[in-house]
């Protein structure tokens, strides 16, 4: 892994997903998970690119590779509250929270909405930055630990897989979702 950020295509592959999944990429702004997740679901797949900035899902697609644009759909929605997606009760495979946990006001809706789309022993993959890095990345008080995230996922239901290092300034966990 190289460079400063997270590799959403080596983390999408820690999913250990196979062609036809359906996943839920919570907060996808510029959509790298995505487009990242779209080349493993394939064709037949689906990634839901969600986030409440309207403005930035016209960009998810575009930059789409062409094989990969049938596979992602757009969804303006607010995933900090149950509902907030507009995906029906147990409809996804996966559920991909990706930098976006340092940011997020209502844990407990976010943890609630993915647990509501999840499919019973579906994944969840939570990847946040390590640290602030002096400017790159969340202000240090904004900044979740590694700790933090697996026991609040972990106070919420979810039964932790494995930890890995995400890039140089990240770290992933995977979970499964209750049965």
């Amino acid at each position: 892994m190289t460079g400063s950020f997270s590799e959403p295509r080596e983390v999408a592959l820690q999913l250990g997903l196979h062609e036809g999944a359906k996943v839920a990429d919570f907060g996808t702004g510029s959509g790298h998970y995505a487009r990242a997740l779209a080349a493993v679901v394939g064709t037949s797949g689906t990634v839901y690119a969600i986030d409440v900035q309207e403005d930035v899902l016209k960009h998810v697609v575009h930059n789409a590779h062409e094989h990969h644009r049938s596979s992602i759909k757009t969804l303006w929605g607010d995933v900090e509250k149950p509902g907030g997606t507009g995906l029906r009760d147990a409809s996804v495979d996966a559920v991909v929270v990706a930098n976006i946990l340092f940011q997020v006001e209502n844990r407990f809706g976010l943890l609630a909405e993915a647990k509501r789309i999840l499919k019973p022993g579906g994944k969840l993959l939570v990847v946040d930055w390590a640290g602030a890095y002096g400017g790159m990345g969340p202000a240090p008080e904004r900044v979740v630990s590694e700790h933090d995230a697996e026991a609040f996922f972990i106070n919420g239901g979810f039964h932790k897989v494995k930890s890995f290092r995400a890039g140089p300034h990240h770290y992933g966990i995977l979970f499964n979702a209750p049965s």
